[in-house]
């Protein structure tokens, strides 16, 4: 009976032994993989807010501030539905950590009607729409649409220095601001309520 149990044994042995490097393989295989997605999705997650709309406009100076500190600006009319603006956050956030020491850099949201005034004053019908402001605050020059990252560069670099800005009122693609209809009835209502006999209207409504 000793000589029959002895050989049902040995192959079980042998049998065993490749199955367990496998699955040991198998699972060194998966773990370096998941720990590849794992670094994949945190280096997306570091990148991804540094280059978002919502960080620069964060990050962005006052346009209070900008007007009052001597520093020229350059200031951007955005949406963070624009996809044009999402298109040139990377670009304006590597600008900003170039110039930001010496120029400002203003981000105003078309969809704050707090804006409403200054996107009549420089008649913004599409976005981005860049304004670059001499440090007195008056405005230089204008560009509508996805810029080059070459070409703000080299006007930031004129601004800077009070010299001419080399690429004037540039247009490139833009989103449209779908809204001429509420456009015209913000400038009726603005109208309206610069006018004195207006407020007796609104008090006896």
């Amino acid at each position: 009976m000793d000589q029959t149990t002895k050989p049902s044994t040995t192959p079980n042995k042998a049998t065993t032994a490749p199955s367990l490097a496998a699955k040991a393989r198998n699972f060194l295989v998966v773990g370096v993989a998941i720990m590849l997605s794992v670094l994949v999705v945190m280096g997306v997650r570091t990148q991804t807010p540094a280059a978002s709309l919502e960080t620069l406009a964060a990050e962005s100076t006052p346009l209070e501030a900008a007007l009052a500190n001597g520093k020229p600006s350059l200031m951007e009319f955005y949406a963070n539905w624009c996809t044009s603006c999402q298109a040139m956050a990377g670009d304006m956030a590597d600008l900003r950590g170039t110039y930001g020491d010496d120029v400002n850099f203003v981000m105003l949201n078309v969809d704050n009607n707090k804006w409403l005034p200054e996107m009549l004053h420089y008649r913004v019908d599409g976005i981005p729409h860049f304004v670059y402001l001499n440090p007195q605050g008056e405005p230089v020059t204008a560009a509508i649409g996805e810029q080059p990252k070459a070409v703000i560069a080299s006007n930031l670099e004129a601004l800077m220095t009070g010299a001419v800005l080399p690429h004037q009122q540039g247009m490139g693609q833009t989103s449209n601001l779908d809204t001429p209809t509420t456009r015209s009835v913000v400038i009726n209502s603005i109208n309206r309520s610069d006018d004195p006999r207006s407020h007796g209207a609104q008090a006896a409504n």
